[in-house]
């Protein structure tokens, strides 16, 4: 127990050290750049036709960040800022906040990301352990492994852009964007909750084509490997049937392997949704940067990808304390 409770201790002081390392970067590198962002606010307002609400919104931004302080009072201000949950006011849709802007997006992501995620991550782990198991003895299933690698190997804005092209664009199955049909009152209803699932289904189905490929192939490569275990000798000589040995055996050992893998590639899977989101117009948190990168509101960047870090890292950290719960060997560490 007390090793398992040192354990805990270590993966929570790693993620307390990585927020702070990222809301460091976070801070410092956008006044890093080159230019003033004050001054691009006043221009791109210009360019919009005036200036009307513009020096009120700038001192606004200086209130809230103390722009016009030290940048070590700024990075104070700012963690100060930070630690009540004000994440500040937005440039370009002054005056709304930025956690309002967070709020009606992230459910969008959350939802898109959630579904796919598990879905490609269960399917393709039960697939290729079924293949990387038994595959030798059939060629169809075998077939599936050339499918997979091209999957695998294609970047999710890639296959979205087919996607559009042939089911949006000329086959017209499903609209081209947007998350639901304009003039449609969102509620849950059952119209509102059938519109949202026919948008979803180009970006869903991009995401999982692409992720279902990898979890297939490393999971059947995992099996293939273990089928020369020396514990799986010993199952077989026992007599236990195939079925249990490979669920049983074969597949659990090589389950822990493919929950990491869920945790280190959440970051990529993160970042070809947000990427997705902008092909589609899809109301998410990517569409929501793509927008603010556009109109130069550093605000609601700054604070979108906070979100974002903060998100993978727990995701990171939650991944490592189910291993004791996956991994028997880890739960003995932990009682010892």
């Amino acid at each position: 127990m007390l090793a398992y409770l040192r354990y805990l201790a270590g993966r929570l002081a790693l993620w307390a050290i990585t927020i702070f390392v990222s809301i460091t970067i976070v801070f410092f590198v956008p006044r890093l750049v080159p230019g003033d962002p004050l001054s691009a606010i006043f221009i791109k307002l210009a360019a919009l036709g005036g200036r009307v609400g513009g020096a009120e919104m700038i001192e606004q931004y200086k209130r809230l960040f103390g722009l016009d302080r030290p940048l070590w009072e700024q990075y104070v201000s700012f963690l100060r800022e930070l630690a009540r949950g004000n994440l500040g006011y937005s440039i370009s849709s002054f005056p709304s906040e930025v956690l309002d802007l967070l709020r009606s997006a992230l459910p969008w992501t959350i939802g898109l990301l959630t579904v796919t995620t598990v879905l490609s991550w269960a399917l393709g782990s039960l697939v290729g352990a079924v293949v990387g198991w038994r595959g030798k003895k059939s060629r169809l299933i075998q077939a599936l492994v050339p499918v997979a690698l091209v999957l695998y190997t294609t970047p999710y804005y890639i296959l979205a852009l087919i996607l559009v092209f042939l089911f949006a664009f000329q086959w017209r199955f499903f609209p081209l964007s947007g998350a639901y049909s304009v003039g449609l009152r969102p509620g849950l209803t059952p119209a509102f909750v059938v519109d949202v699932l026919h948008h979803a289904v180009l970006p869903a189905l991009s995401i999982i084509l692409v992720s279902l490929g990898w979890w297939f192939l490393s999971m059947r490569s995992l099996i293939t490997g273990l089928r020369g275990e020396d514990y799986i000798l010993l199952a077989e000589a026992k007599g236990l049937t195939e079925r249990r040995i490979m669920w049983g055996y074969a597949f659990r050992n090589a389950l822990l392997p493919q929950v990491t893998g869920l945790a280190l590639s959440l970051g990529q899977v993160v970042g070809g949704a947000l990427i997705t989101e902008v092909i589609f117009a899809y109301p998410g948190v990517g569409w929501l940067i793509y927008n603010s990168i556009r109109g130069l509101d550093f605000p609601v960047i700054q604070g979108s990808v906070l979100l974002l870090i903060v998100a993978v890292a727990s995701a990171n950290l939650l991944i490592d304390l189910a291993y004791p719960l996956i991994d028997p060997r880890i739960r003995g560490a932990g009682r010892g």
